[in-house]
């Protein structure tokens, strides 16, 4: 039995301390609400604070025309005590004289009430002059906060896409793209230079063919001017060094 106002204690104060959780995170996530709530409350409490102060001044003023009253009728006391002796009616004059004493001391305890009350008064509107200063610089501060904290969630969410972006994947795919367009340029490359090595060989193979023909048409017809002179045409002084040259042996062929 004794634990048990433990364990409620307990438990209650585990409920409040979720609640409180709870109520921060709302609060965290809509600061504009939380600002608005303080800045309400404080009107409110400026509302109270300027009708408590209205009272004050009220007071103050009744007063002060109160003391201006009782100042009148002493000073017309004054001068009716001063009638009265003059007249000679004593009577009168105890009266006039005992009613000036009471003037007198309502003026004196009225003045003191007065003053305490007007230092209240100036003291009251300071106060209110400060609570509403307060309130003007609360709802300068929620301005700054507010775009201080569009400002912060605005970077986040940039910093937020750029984390999201893999540089490395795009990098990759970059250096993958040039590898392939230097590879092709290096086979266009390579096609010219098989292409002019074909063509260079081809001409050297043509050459050499040509060279081969000349030599067997030149063995040819001195075959020929050996077996039929008669049939092969003159040589030219130029082509028969060469013949003899390139074949010194000769055929003797019988005559007819």
């Amino acid at each position: 039995m004794s634990r048990r106002p433990g364990v409620i204690a307990r438990f209650f104060g585990l409920i409040g301390g979720l609640f409180t959780g709870w109520v921060k995170s709302r609060e965290e996530e809509n600061p504009a609400a939380v600002y608005e709530n303080a800045i309400s409350e404080r009107v409110k409490q400026y509302r109270e604070l300027k009708g408590a102060v209205a009272g004050i001044l009220y007071m103050r003023n009744k007063l002060e025309a109160e003391l201006a009253d009782r100042r009148a009728e002493l000073a017309r006391t004054l001068e009716d005590i001063r009638r009265a002796v003059r007249g000679g009616d004593d009577q009168v004059g105890l009266a006039l004289i005992a009613h000036k004493q009471l003037l007198l001391g309502d003026i004196e305890r009225a003045e003191k009430e007065y003053d305490g009350l007007k230092v209240e008064a100036e003291e009251a509107k300071a106060n209110l002059v400060r609570f509403r200063e307060e309130i003007r610089a609360l709802e300068r501060e929620k301005g700054r906060i507010l775009v201080t904290l569009a400002n912060a969630k605005a970077r986040r969410r940039v910093s937020e896409a750029l984390e999201g972006i893999s540089v490395d994947a795009d990098m990759r795919a970059l250096e993958s793209v040039r590898e392939h367009v230097a590879r092709l340029q290096t086979e266009g490359r390579l096609d010219v230079e098989l292409g002019e090595d074909m063509g260079l060989e081809t001409r050297i193979k043509a050459i050499r063919q040509e060279a081969s023909r000349d030599a067997a048409q030149r063995e040819l017809d001195e075959l020929k001017r050996q077996l039929n002179p008669a049939a092969l045409p003159a040589e030219t002084p130029a082509e028969a060094p060469v013949a003899s040259r390139e074949h010194p042996t000769t055929i003797t062929v019988p005559a007819s």
